[in-house]
């Protein structure tokens, strides 16, 4: 399934004991390939137990074990080129890592009162943000997309949502209340921890930034 121009969406049937919670991902093993891939969960517990399935987000990349190539102008997905159907994928769960997409966590949190959520969602092009989500949640989430190296114009449409450039201190000042907000971040490790400084400097503690160093 098509998520975005770069993003497929793939459903896996798992074993009955199989659990997991939101904002986890998995690591995939493939025999006789040193390299792993991680993929972001992008279903809710709830989907497991209903259908026994989970589904992952598999963005496009050269790098395996994933591998997308571009037919006809689609993505066409292989999971690996030595994979068949019936070879064996090792699978590994991680947690207490935030990702995107959000909708799952944000459909979980729906039914509780959570308060509010703002995402600071920074992209290279309009084409790979999630505004869709931003409306589907209008009472409990806002956005603030940045977009870091698109040439073209952007869509008229988009334009109220965009912002050029990297994520700045001034728009983290803005938005932290370093009384109440808690902080999860996700990205490469400078974008991280340039932003858990600045975090720091605007003076939220140590104990609401939240994040995993796995690399």
């Amino acid at each position: 399934m098509d998520e975005s121009e770069t993003v497929k969406r793939l459903r896996l049937a798992v074993h009955p004991d199989f659990t997991f919670r939101a904002g986890q991902w998995v690591d995939f093993f493939i025999p006789g390939m040193e390299k792993v891939g991680g993929f972001s969960v992008c279903s809710s517990p709830g989907l497991l137990q209903r259908e026994g399935v989970i589904e992952l987000a598999v963005k496009y990349t050269e790098h395996p074990p994933p591998y997308l190539s571009l037919q006809n102008k689609h993505f066409l997905f292989l999971l690996c080129p030595q994979c068949t159907m019936d070879s064996h994928v090792a699978m590994r769960m991680g947690g207490n890592f935030f990702f995107d997409p959000l909708p799952p966590v944000l459909t979980l949190g729906r039914g509780y009162n959570i308060g509010s959520t703002h995402l600071c969602y920074s992209a290279k092009n309009a084409r790979k943000t999630i505004i869709d989500v931003c409306k589907e949640f209008p009472e409990k989430f806002s956005c603030d997309f940045h977009i870091t190296a698109q040439t073209a114009d952007i869509n008229q449409e988009l334009q109220p949502s965009m912002n050029h450039g990297r994520l700045s201190e001034g728009e983290l000042r803005r938005h932290v209340d370093p009384n109440t907000m808690l902080c999860y971040l996700c990205g490469p490790p400078p974008m991280i921890e340039s932003v858990v400084q600045t975090l720091l400097s605007l003076g939220l503690s140590q104990d609401r930034i939240l994040f995993e160093k796995w690399w």
